[in-house]
């Protein structure tokens, strides 16, 4: 019988990088506690930014923080004051030296967590499930996807018992790890309760990316001095 896989997780490594790049080993829960700070305060700072991801990476006295945006002018801000308080409020947090990156998101239709957060906003005005679902679908397919899946699960219309309700247009292979899959998940917090958002977008298959792991280890034929 099959097992659900998050499609980020199952691909770690062969088609898809890290969103945290560190490694420590007495220091570990600390430095875990305050990854989960710096994407909840930049959550929290760039409600309306449209951010879809949040890297960090870790050096011995500094922390490189990437944000991934469909709108940098509201992250920079006039003379770039938004992303300086944000910065220092970081370092603040993390007592280091901080490098902070913005990266625009030229496609947000092709970027399921911007769709979903889009889709949450539209549930929170009480606009019909089905109709943004359906919208969603047709501007990433017109934006160039080659597949799109949604679901959503709560209180759907305001019925009185929870029910789950999904649409798809195109295919979505989560078996093959070189398909380039977009997965985001958001929550809408309406008047009948909190509704679960869930979006699967097929991007096209990419090349697997190559690590220094991976290319250390040995082949048949270079093992045997071939």
């Amino acid at each position: 019988m099959g097992h659900k896989v998050h499609p980020y997780g199952f691909r770690l490594g062969v088609s898809r990088t890290w969103t945290a790049k560190w490694y420590a080993d007495k220091d570990y829960t600390d430095l875990l506690k305050e990854d989960i700070g710096i994407r909840r305060l930049v959550d929290k700072r760039l409600a309306n930014a449209s951010v879809s991801q949040v890297e960090i990476e870790r050096g011995i006295n500094h922390v490189t923080v990437t944000v991934h945006t469909a709108k940098p002018g509201i992250v920079i801000g006039k003379g770039g004051q938004n992303v300086e308080v944000l910065r220092q409020q970081i370092g603040a947090m993390t007592r280091r030296k901080v490098k902070l990156e913005i990266k625009e998101i030229r496609q947000p239709e092709l970027d399921a967590q911007l769709v979903a957060a889009n889709i949450a906003q539209q549930l929170t005005r009480r606009i019909a499930f089905k109709k943004a679902m359906k919208q969603s679908i047709q501007r990433s397919m017109k934006a160039g996807a080659k597949g799109v899946r949604i679901a959503v699960a709560g209180r759907l219309g305001g019925s009185e018992m929870g029910r789950r309700e999904w649409d798809r247009e195109g295919r979505i292979p989560l078996g093959t790890l070189r398909a380039d899959i977009s997965y985001g998940q958001v929550h809408a917090h309406t008047t009948y309760g909190r509704i679960g958002v869930k979006v699967w977008i097929y991007r096209g298959d990419i090349a697997p990316i190559r690590t220094p792991a991976r290319d250390a280890i040995p082949t048949p034929a270079t093992a045997g001095g071939v």
